[in-house]
Parts: C-alpha cells; structure tokens; sequence
C-alpha cells in the first residue's frame, strides 16, 4: 500500500514538474513573439511638414548677366564703383540703370560685365533728386537684359535678392537674400550733385537683404527673377542691422525714360530760401522768431524771389511752414518730399505762421 502511495507522489510531482515546464515555456514564447504586451506602451507625435523653398537659384540666373559693376574715374585715375544692370535696349544701343550718386562728379564711367568684358559707357543723363542715372553701351557688348516687375504688388514678408558689387569690387556680383520688410518708406537722405549735398526725403521700399557699400545702383528682385526696385540706401548705425532701400522700379523708369527722351527732368518751383526751424533756432537772426512761435519743426522761409510762385501767392519772409497739404513737416527735406509730388499747374495748400498766427495759403505751381 505504501508502494503504491509512493508512486501516486512522484506521479504528482512529475505532473506538476511538466505543468511548471510547460507554463515558463509559454511565458517565454509570449514574451518572445509579443514583446509589445510586456513593455511600457509610449506615444510620439509627429508633425507633417511640407518643404516647398527650393531656392532662388533660378531666379537669380535670369538677372545675373544683366548686372555689371560700375566703375568711375576723373583725369583716368579710379574714383569710385557700384553697380549696375542692364534694363533695356534699343537698336543697337543697350541701357544701364544705376545710381546718380555712383557717377556722380564722374568723367569717365566703365561697366564690367559677369564674363569680365569692360566697356566704356556713355553717360545718358542723370537726376539728383531721384538719385537715378542712365548709362549706354553698344548693345552686341551685353549678355542678357533684366526682366523688370513690378513693386507694386509685391507683400511683406515675400522674397526678394539683391546682386551687386560690395567692397570696391572684392566681391562682385554677390547675391543677398531676404524678404520686403516694408514698403512706401521715407527715408531722409544727402543726394550729392557735384559737390553740393541737399537733404531729401525717398520713398523706399525696405529690405534685410544684405546691402553694403558698392550695391548701390544694383537691382533688387522678386522671387521670379524680376526686378521690383534699385538697392540705393543703407542705414548705418551700430543700433540697426539688416535695414536696406531701394527705390521702386516704377519711379526710377519714370525718370529714366525722361533722361533717354533727352528731356529735362522738370519739378514744381516755390521760389523760396529755407532753413530749418531745428537750425534757425540757434540763430541771432530767427531765434526770436522761433522761440515766440512757440514750435520745434517746420521751414523758415529766409527769401522770397520776385515773380515767383512764393512771391504770387503772397508767402513772405519769416513766414515759418509748417504743413504741406495738411501734412506735418519737420524739414526742408520733407517740403521738398511733398513739393515733388506735384507738377506744374497742381496747386499746393501751405500752413504758415506768420506773427504768431496760424492761416493757409494755396499756391499755383510753376516750374523754373
């Protein structure tokens, strides 16, 4: 009996021994075919992104044989570059645009295209208040001739390029990029004409596309290859970065065409002398003027020519100008801004005040 006893206990044992076996068994197949039961369950979460800026290289290509780098001289010793691009031709004479202040005083000027042939150029014309001048050269001398856009209905924040010729030509033909980072900018300047300097306002379309010493005359373009602007201005400061101008496109062909017409550029005349009222202040001669008017802005009319559209209107000296068309003006600069915004035969209304009182004037313009 105790035999058999005996032997139901290791039939039980064995029993259990298999059942033990046959469970690890099991655990490790689960473990191995389905590791995901056993291990921690983590989410990740992912954002689709779709990358469509390929570049401008395309773009830059169908303006780039435009630009030349413009060089000056005076009695055949270098004196000054910039840059440049051709914008049109016409038989067999080919245009460059550029900046007036790039030639200004200028006897001879020179245009270096991108397969290094130099050619001298013809000065067409140039106007120092739109800062804009126009070169000739033969036309079987270019490489290709710039598709010109629109600024107009170009946005904020949309790409644009500049191509030019920074550091006295080290780096010729170096394209920037950036985005418009403003339109319709005034932008207070000193337009050089021989060796007189005159303060003005330009509209400016702005950019933080790298513009340095040398791109000035250079085009600034759209996304599409097509130039909207002409890079001219770049302030300097150690306060500011990645602000620079250019003139719209609309404005310097305006100008342009007038200069290859063989016109004369012609804008409205007040006939007046002006000093700033921020100048006149420390003056003997308007200090009183200035300090019972009460103000801190404006133009102090010093002379008034006879016969003149002043004169006509009955503007006199110590008048102070204070407004243009309702508008504020802080300098002579400005004045001239709103001024050139008119053409002859336009009647512009002035603010003045004369002994302290404020009254308005209409004056019929004229040109010189």
């Amino acid at each position: 009996m105790n035999e058999t006893k005996n032997k139901n206990n290791i039939k039980n044992i064995i029993v259990i021994l298999i059942a033990i076996f046959i469970g690890m068994g099991g655990m490790y197949a689960l473990i191995y075919f389905f590791p995901i039961i056993t291990e921690t369950t983590k989410t990740k979460l992912e954002k689709d992104v779709t990358i469509t800026d390929t570049g401008i290289a395309d773009a830059v290509e169908k303006v780039y044989d435009a630009v030349v780098v413009v060089n000056t001289y005076i009695n055949n010793k270098p004196y000054a570059s910039g840059t440049g691009f051709v914008f049109r031709t016409d038989g067999d004479t080919a245009y460059i645009l550029t900046n007036n202040h790039v030639i200004n005083n200028a006897d001879t000027v020179t245009a270096t295209f991108t397969d290094d042939t130099n050619v001298k150029t013809e000065i067409v014309g140039s106007d120092v208040y739109s800062d804009i001048a126009v070169l000739s050269v033969p036309k079987k001398n270019i490489l290709t001739v710039a598709e010109l856009g629109t600024s107009e209905s170009i946005r904020l924040g949309d790409t644009v390029f500049a191509i030019g010729a920074p550091i006295d030509n080290a780096y010729s033909w170096s394209v920037t990029r950036g985005i418009v980072s403003g339109k319709d900018r005034e932008v207070e300047v000193e337009l050089t004409s021989g060796n007189t300097s005159t303060p003005m306002v330009v509209n400016t379309l702005q950019t933080d596309a790298a513009i340095n010493s040398g791109n000035s005359g250079g085009p600034l373009a759209n996304s599409n290859g097509e130039v909207v602007g002409i890079t001219s201005i770049k302030l300097a400061s150690e306060a500011i970065e990645g602000m620079g101008f250019a003139i719209p496109i609309e404005n310097a062909l305006d100008i342009a065409e007038q200069l290859i017409n063989g016109e004369e550029v012609k804008r409205p005349y007040l006939g007046i002398g002006m000093l700033d009222v921020a100048e006149a202040y420390y003056t003997r001669d308007y200090y009183n003027l200035i300090k019972s008017a009460n103000i801190t802005s404006g133009v102090v009319i010093t002379l008034v020519e006879d016969h003149s559209s002043a004169a006509l209107a009955g503007l006199k000296e110590e008048d102070i100008i204070t407004k243009v068309d309702g508008k504020d003006i802080s300098s002579s600069a400005y004045l001239r801004y709103y001024l050139y915004k008119h053409k002859a035969g336009d009647t512009m209304t002035l603010t003045i005040i004369r002994n302290n009182h404020e009254t308005e004037i209409n004056v019929k313009l004229v040109t010189k």
